[in-house]
């Protein structure tokens, strides 16, 4: 019979093996000290079913050195036969009072946020590789020229989710 530390270990590799059953596709690329305006983050993807409903976040990780309340990120989506679809999104990043939002008990905060499959769940209806490029498209209040380097952000990462039923 197994001890009492055995157990809780069989229990905690239970519970945390769980808790993520809805992962289909989760990586992060690093960001060295400050995000280029110009660098673009790339992600490739194959999704294991094209008839399956899915739902697709861009994850930010951050410190307390990013001063700005909100992010705005180009995210493109380039499909396997060619198409490509590109939106400009708008991520609420702090609260008015300063704090930062996201999860995380340390100065990083790890944020996820909505990119497509929140009103209806999206469908990878095309069979292939898709390529996901993210960048950010900050600027300062008043200033027509885009932040050259953007503070704070340590990983941006993208992540897809299966529907559950």
């Amino acid at each position: 019979m197994p001890n009492k530390s055995a157990w809780c270990i069989i229990i905690l590799v239970i519970f945390f093996s769980s808790c993520d059953s809805n992962q289909v596709f989760d990586e992060y690329k690093s960001v060295q000290k400050q995000w280029h305006k110009d660098s673009i983050m790339s992600f490739k993807v194959n999704p294991p079913d094209s008839i399956k409903p899915y739902k697709l976040y861009v994850n930010i990780r951050n410190t307390n050195a990013y001063k700005f309340n909100n992010l705005f990120l180009i995210v493109e989506m380039v499909y396997p036969h060619g198409k490509t679809t590109k939106d400009t999104l708008e991520y609420q990043m702090a609260k008015p009072s300063g704090e930062l939002l996201g999860e995380g008990i340390t100065d990083i905060k790890e944020n996820k946020l909505w990119y497509k499959g929140f009103e209806k769940p999206f469908v990878f209806d095309e069979k292939g590789d898709y390529i996901i490029k993210i960048q950010h498209a900050m600027r300062n209040n008043g200033d027509i020229n885009g932040v050259d380097n953007l503070e704070g952000i340590t990983d941006v990462g993208f992540r897809i989710e299966s529907v559950s039923n």
